[in-house]
């Protein structure tokens, strides 16, 4: 990947914010996998402010952000596979 074509997940690409019964419960989903937030942040790339503040209330994620908590719910093994470094 080139330098600037990150993806970043906290919503600096304004992608829209869904309805709040369309976002993940991002807690429910880290105590479900028994990760602690140092541990969820790290094995999914999330920046651990980021996933503090969803937690909190503070932020929400977009919509990005929000299909990639579903697939870490429903495929979390997957998940990080498909982020597990060659």
């Amino acid at each position: 990947m080139r330098k600037g074509d990150e993806m970043p997940i906290d919503g600096a690409l304004n992608a829209p914010t869904p309805a709040k019964n369309d976002i993940p419960d991002v807690r429910a989903i880290r105590e479900r996998l028994k990760l602690s937030q140092n541990e969820f942040a790290a094995a999914y790339g999330i920046p651990l402010a980021t996933l503090k503040g969803w937690e909190q209330g503070r932020r929400r994620p977009d919509s990005t952000a929000a299909a990639y908590l579903k697939v870490i719910a429903r495929k979390p093994r997957h998940a990080r596979e498909a982020l597990a470094e060659d």
